[in-house]
């Protein structure tokens, strides 16, 4: 594959190209203060260390200046050096510098914790966001953009702060120190000094405008490719078996291309600030040079001062450039700053209730399906909801599970089978109707509460890294090993967790590699047998086992299902004969309800679905 490299543009390119609409950065910054302000005495002692930093800076030029004068007035009068003066002086100036160095360690050490305290903070607010956000935003953000928000952006974030907030308050302090001086010294000087620096800072404003956006562009395609990367990495066997090796190749590059334009505009335009403010400080310090040397002739300053005056100007322009410097980082950390604030900005699901209008029965000591257990019937009243405004995909839909009953859902793809399970469960709000659970609406519990209340199996078995134990005690906190390897039992995981070398300490890796596709849906099941549920749901979980497998599956999650308000979503007719009620969907409603044998005898949607999977050739 060629590899190819984007076509360079001139500055004036960048500089005139119209500016992306973004947030605005004085906001931004604000928000970046207020993350700053419960740290308020680590901000004072940083503002105290480096004003003492500062002042001995400042004051050293003036003191070396002394030095200066004795040795000129020595030669030029002819009298003797006073070296013992210029020893007592330079013992003071040693000393500046060493008190200076001691500060501006200090600020450096409380500049680094206050940072990283902050930054603590916000990953923890970003962390504390994420489950309060509604599962339809998930479903709309690519993966790798949103990690990278919550890692990449904050990490860089950091690192602006860190290194740029102590510069930031040097120079400024600097600045205004340099400048009461240089006023102290010359007020002439000063003026014709300070005529550059206006022009200095306009033109390392003017730069920050257009590179703030290039930042922007540059941290949004970082996270397209990570997304990228994340996907090829989580599907590599498919990407091989298809021989999409060469178009996920092609993609990344397309992707990485995006980023090398948008980092080299970025660093390109930020990169001009710095030349732009040194071209206009060198002019300055001409001037002040010129005009200097023509007033130590006339008599009106000593050479001292005017050596002093001028590494004040030096300073000045050095603290101009150094805050122009600044503008790469600081346009990246405000960038990175955006993407995170959007994310903390984005509309969260509606708020818990504080108390339930009616809390459902807690749980008795003979668990859900022990006798005496808690009932939980589930209903469905006129219930709508379409995933696009205006495109309903469930129209006024009624069901009733009782408590106990096993109600099975089936139709074609796209009928609505799993988001009536969605709904259920409050990943999504309703358009219309209502829910109940025991006749509460589920809108007036927590919903800690009614999820904790529901088990659920899915075709697609999720293990995390860790041991067969550990992913099995996933479904209850501080399971004891008896109640997780009772679970495991139940689910017949001791069949093949007994034949591996470290039986339920056997360690899975993040894509469970060492276990099948059956064994893991096997460990799921005793997952749902240690929460015990009131609630199960089973959605398609023996669609992509063997059939032998299939077998263990299906008595484990009989047994689950004892005693159990059940929904079971199923293609597959034989694993649904003995549910108490079948409903068949279709565009979001129900066409037909009934047991197994009711729905074939109608000889309908069911039944020809039956027959179409069950149909034999005839010989």
């Amino acid at each position: 594959m060629t590899e190819k490299t984007p076509a360079f543009r001139g500055p004036a390119a960048f500089l005139n190209a119209p500016a992306e609409k973004s947030r605005d950065a004085a906001r931004t910054g604000r928000r970046l203060l207020g993350l700053l302000r419960p740290e308020g005495k680590l901000i004072g002692l940083a503002l105290l260390s480096t004003l003492a930093s500062v002042v001995c800076a400042v004051a050293a030029p003036k003191v070396m200046g002394r030095v200066t004068d004795l040795i000129y007035n020595g030669v030029t009068t002819g009298s003797p050096i006073d070296f013992a003066g210029i020893r007592d002086v330079l013992l003071w100036l040693l000393a500046l510098y060493l008190t200076s160095a001691f500060f501006l360690l200090l600020q450096g050490r409380v500049l680094s914790r206050l940072v990283q305290r902050s930054m603590y903070r916000l990953r923890d607010r970003a962390q504390a966001k994420l489950p309060r956000l509604p599962l339809r935003y998930f479903d709309e953000q690519p993966r790798g953009d949103l990690l990278s928000r919550v890692t990449n952006d904050v990490d860089n974030l950091s690192q602006t702060l860190s290194q740029t907030l102590g510069q930031v308050l040097n120079a400024v302090l600097t600045l205004v120190g340099v400048l009461a001086m240089m006023f102290w010294i010359s007020p002439l000087l000063s003026v014709i000094a300070l005529v550059v620096i206006p022009v200095s800072l306009s033109a390392a404003k003017r730069i920050a405008e257009r590179a703030k956006p290039r930042f922007l562009e540059q941290w949004g395609t970082t996270g397209k490719l990570n997304g990228h990367v994340e996907e090829v990495f989580t599907g590599h066997a498919l990407v091989r078996l298809f021989g999409r090796n060469e178009e996920a190749a092609r993609r990344f590059t397309e992707y990485n291309e995006g980023l090398y334009r948008a980092s080299f505009k970025a660093q390109f335009v930020s990169g001009l600030a710095r030349p732009a403010t040194m071209l206009l400080g060198n002019v300055g310090y001409l001037m002040v040079a010129v005009i200097g040397a023509y007033r130590v002739a006339s008599g009106s300053l000593t050479l001292g001062d005017v050596q002093a005056f001028v590494q004040y100007s030096q300073q000045a322009t050095q603290g101009v450039s150094q805050a122009a410097s600044l503008v790469n980082l600081l346009q990246s950390g405000l960038a990175s700053a955006e993407r995170v604030f959007s994310l903390l900005d984005e509309p969260e699901q509606s708020p818990d209730p504080d108390e339930p209008e009616q809390s459902p029965e807690p749980r008795r000591p003979g668990g859900a399906g022990g006798p005496g257990g808690p009932r939980s019937g589930v209903e469905f009243e006129r219930v709508s909801f379409g995933y696009v405004p205006g495109r309903p995909l469930i129209r006024d839909l009624s069901l009733t599970a009782a408590p106990g009953q096993t109600v099975a859902i089936v139709g074609p793809t796209g009928a609505g089978k799993t988001t009536l399970v969605n709904l259920l469960l409050r990943f999504y709000e309703l358009d219309a109707g209502r829910i109940t659970l025991d006749g509460v609406d589920i809108t007036a519990m927590p919903r800690r509460e009614l999820r904790s209340a529901t088990g659920m199996v899915l075709q697609d078995a999720w293990l995390f890294q860790g041991t067969i134990a550990e992913n099995i005690a996933y479904g209850k906190e501080n399971a004891t090993r008896e109640e997780i390897e009772r679970a495991a039992r139940a689910a017949h995981v001791d069949r093949f967790a007994a034949t591996l070398p470290d039986g339920y300490d056997t360690v899975l890796d993040d894509e469970s590699s060492g276990v099948s596709s059956g064994e893991k849906q096997l460990i799921t099941i005793a997952r749902a047998f240690l929460a015990d549920p009131r609630i199960l749901i089973l959605d398609e979980a023996t669609s992509s086992v063997d059939t032998r497998t299939e077998l263990l599956v299906q008595r484990a999650m009989n047994d689950l299902r004892r005693g159990r308000t059940s929904f079971v979503i199923a293609h597959r007719l034989s694993t649904i004969r003995d549910a108490d009620l079948i409903l068949v969907l279709e565009s979001g409603r129900v066409v037909e309800q009934g047991d197994h044998g009711e729905l074939l005898a109608l000889g309908g949607s069911y039944a020809a679905l039956h027959d179409a999977q069950f149909a034999r050739v005839a010989p």
